[in-house]
């Protein structure tokens, strides 16, 4: 029986390989036979081609297009390097904010069905808001003042008690490393750190577990900033930016005054910036020694120059002391309630016992397989 071959355009071959993210050594590895492909010196059978589309993620059928499609990313992207917009996302993030959204749709309506009535604070801000009252409406909706922290053992516990709060006042907030439960597609930080999908019943939060811890907190806020400006938004919540969108730079100084509020700051601060210093304040605050130095500028303690050089040096130190202190992930019955976000599974899973949602919708909102995964996750997050 004759091999069928089949005509791909070389420029979706290489589109396909570019929106997997890979590099030289992965591609070689992964499609050895690229190369013929790309030169036609060979062509692809039906099954070599199936399987390249599922090493790379891309929907078989745009394998036969003439020309790569165009995937924009589905929500308001605000992502900036310098004033340039970022280019083509990866299949990575697209399929990070399909989940996201489908898990949103299903709890919308679940939300719905419940008589649930629509967040107030959902779109209660604009850019024009005075950043120090944004945050103070945030930190008192969510009961998050320093007084309280002091409970806290460190920024890691912050972090932990803070999507409680947030997840408390009915946003739904996922930290995942990973897109949906595929261990072998890690997140990239350097592409995006977070993103809201803002809605009146059921406003969602993406945070990229693949961050720093350190980093981790500051997305957080700054997406719960978004969800007050009501809009949807892809974000890198860069604690360096000075110019960009609009919206950005304003959930950024809401994320700031927050986590830091410039006039305790100014009461603690004795004046002289130092390590020991950065250090003192970010366990007071319970945050990242970046957030400190950014609110060192913001009160103009640092000039510009030094605040870049500063923070620069200590981002270095803090991914290599994350990287020292990288574990293993943890138990997946703990780590899979904070990438699916607790009232989510909670709901799903109270749904299906319930009979309204079919377990096989079940599985698939929640990323598994089997009915044995699914039993232990009801019991490690309380629904009998």
């Amino acid at each position: 029986m004759a091999v069928v071959r089949v005509d791909v355009a070389p420029r979706l071959l290489e589109w396909a390989v570019e929106r997997a993210g890979w590099d030289e050594a992965t591609t070689h590895k992964r499609a050895p036979r690229l190369d013929g492909w790309l030169t036609g010196d060979q062509k692809p059978t039906l099954k070599q081609l199936e399987q390249f589309a599922h090493a790379t993620h891309t929907p078989f059928g745009l394998l036969f297009l003439q020309e790569p499609p165009t995937e924009p990313v589905p929500i308001p992207d605000m992502r900036t390097i310098g004033n340039a917009a970022v280019p083509r996302p990866s299949a990575d993030l697209l399929d990070t904010i399909y989940i996201c959204q489908a898990r949103q749709d299903w709890y919308r309506e679940y939300e719905r069905e419940q008589g649930s009535d629509p967040l107030q604070y959902v779109g209660s801000a604009t850019v024009n808001t005075p950043h120090v009252e944004a945050a103070r409406a945030i930190s008192h909706e969510l009961g998050f003042d320093v007084v309280s922290r002091a409970r806290f053992a460190n920024y890691e516990d912050a972090l932990r008690q803070l999507i409680d709060m947030i997840e408390g006042i009915g946003v739904l907030v996922m930290v995942s490393g990973i897109v949906g439960g595929d261990t072998h597609r890690a997140l990239d930080p350097d592409e995006f750190r977070g993103f809201a999908l803002s809605d009146p019943l059921a406003p969602l939060i993406f945070v990229n577990g693949a961050d720093t811890k350190a980093a981790q907190i500051f997305t957080l806020i700054h997406e719960v900033a978004h969800v007050w400006l009501g809009g949807s938004a892809l974000s890198d919540a860069a604690m360096v930016a000075r110019d960009g969108v609009a919206d950005e730079l304003w959930c950024n100084r809401v994320a700031a005054e927050v986590l830091v509020p410039l006039s305790s700051l100014r009461s603690d601060f004795p004046g002289e910036v130092t390590q020991q210093e950065v250090t003192r304040l970010a366990r007071r605050y319970k945050v990242s020694t970046l957030v400190i130095l950014k609110r060192f500028f913001d009160a103009k303690f640092l000039t510009w120059d030094r605040y870049r050089d500063e923070y620069e040096a200590e981002r270095e130190r803090v991914i290599e002391h994350a990287g020292r202190n990288r574990g293993s992930g943890g138990n997946y019955y703990n780590t899979q309630p904070l990438r699916l976000s607790r009232h989510f599974a909670r709901a799903v899973i109270a749904s299906t016992f319930q009979g309204d949602t079919s377990y096989r919708d079940a599985f698939q909102l929640l990323g598994t397989r089997k009915h044995e995964t699914f039993a232990r996750l009801a019991d490690e997050i309380g629904v009998a």
